[in-house]
C-alpha cells in the first residue's frame, strides 16, 4: 500500500470517527453536528494553519539580510526541489529542531530553532532543510495540520463528554434510533481518545518516513539527514522545549517533547534508528538522486 493511499484512507478513518463520536454522544443531531465541526476544522485548517502553528511557537519571520546563510541554503534547496522560495521563520530556543506548515508549496513557511543553527554545520542543516520542503512538495504540512485539529477535537469533546456523563449527562435513553445509547457512549469516551492517537500517530510517522527519503534525494545526501538526526535526538533529549504545544508536536522533523519509553511508544514521529537505518540503507544503494 503506497503511503499516500495510507494517508487517505486513515484521514478518512479519523473523520468517521469524529462523526461517530457525535452519534454515539447526542444521536443523530450530534452525528450532524459532528459532520458540520469537521467542514468547518478542514476550511479553518486549509486557509489559517501556517499562521496558527507559527503564532503557537513563537516563530518569527527573518529576512535574507538578517540570516543571509540560512536564506541561502533554503533558497538552495527550494530551487533543487523546484518550490517557490518559502517564508524563512526562527524560532528562539535552544532546543534544536525544525519544521514547515502551509497549506500549499506556494503558502509555505520553513521554520528552525536557534538551537539547531548552533548545533548543525551547513551539511547537516541543508539536510533538515530537504527533509522540511520534503513536507511541503508532499502537501504533508495541510494533512497533518488537518489530522491535529480533528484528533485535538475527538480528544477534547470526550473528555467534555466525561465531564457531562460525571455529573450525571446520558442518564435517559430514548427508545428511538435518534437519541444517544448510553453503553455507546461510555465506549466511545473511553475508546475515541485513544483512536484518534492511534490514527494520528500512525499518519505522522507514515509522512515522516515519506518525507525524509524526499529530503535525501534532494539534498543527494542521505547520510547528512541521518547525522543531523542522531544530533537532534540527543540535543532534544539534553534540552527539550518546554513550551512546546503536544498539538503542533508533529510537524517538526524530531519529537520536541521529552518522555519515558511508555511516552515513545505514542511519539507522533517514528524512532530515530529506524529513520536512520533506512537513510544509511538508501546511501549505501546509492538509490536516490535528484527529484524530477
Amino acid at each position: 500500500m503506497s503511503g499516500f493511499f495510507k494517508t487517505a484512507l486513515l484521514l478518512t478513518a479519523l473523520t468517521v470517527l469524529l462523526v461517530l463520536v457525535g452519534r454515539a454522544l447526542a444521536g443523530t443531531a450530534g452525528m450532524l453536528a459532528m459532520l458540520a465541526v469537521a467542514l468547518v476544522m478542514n476550511f479553518l485548517s486549509y486557509w489559517f494553519s501556517d499562521k496558527i502553528v507559527l503564532a503557537m511557537n513563537g516563530a518569527r519571520p527573518v529576512s535574507q539580510l538578517e540570516a543571509p546563510e540560512l536564506y541561502a541554503l533554503v533558497a538552495d534547496v527550494a530551487r533543487q526541489a523546484r518550490l517557490p522560495m518559502p517564508r524563512v521563520y526562527i524560532v528562539d530556543s535552544p532546543t534544536p529542531n525544525a519544521f514547515a506548515t502551509g497549506r500549499d508549496p506556494a503558502h509555505a513557511a520553513v521554520a528552525v530553532t536557534t538551537g539547531i543553527l548552533e548545533l548543525l554545520t551547513p551539511r547537516e542543516l541543508r539536510a533538515v532543510l530537504a527533509h522540511e520542503l520534503g513536507h511541503v512538495r508532499n502537501r504533508d504540512t495541510l494533512i497533518m495540520t488537518v489530522v491535529a485539529v480533528i484528533a485535538g477535537a475527538i480528544v477534547s469533546i470526550a473528555h467534555m463528554a466525561q465531564w457531562a456523563l460525571f455529573f450525571g449527562g446520558y442518564g435517559g435513553h430514548r427508545d428511538d434510533d435518534s437519541g444517544p445509547n448510553p453503553l455507546a457512549a461510555l465506549l466511545m469516551i473511553l475508546l475515541a481518545p485513544l483512536a484518534a492517537t492511534l490514527i494520528q500517530l500512525a499518519i505522522s510517522r507514515t509522512r515522516e518516513y515519506e518525507a525524509d527519503a524526499t529530503g535525501a534525494r534532494l539534498s543527494g545526501d542521505p547520510l547528512a539527514l541521518a547525522s543531523a538526526l542522531e544530533k537532534l535526538e540527543r540535543g532534544v533529549s539534553l534540552r527539550p522545549m518546554p513550551n512546546a504545544n503536544p498539538a503542533t508536536a508533529s510537524l517538526y522533523i524530531v519529537n520536541p517533547l521529552s518522555g519515558d519509553f511508555i511516552a515513545s511508544l505514542f511519539s507522533t514521529h517514528p524512532p530515530i534508528p529506524e529513520r536512520i537505518a533506512r537513510l544509511r540503507a538508501m546511501a549505501m544503494q546509492r538509490s536516490y538522486g535528484a527529484v524530477a
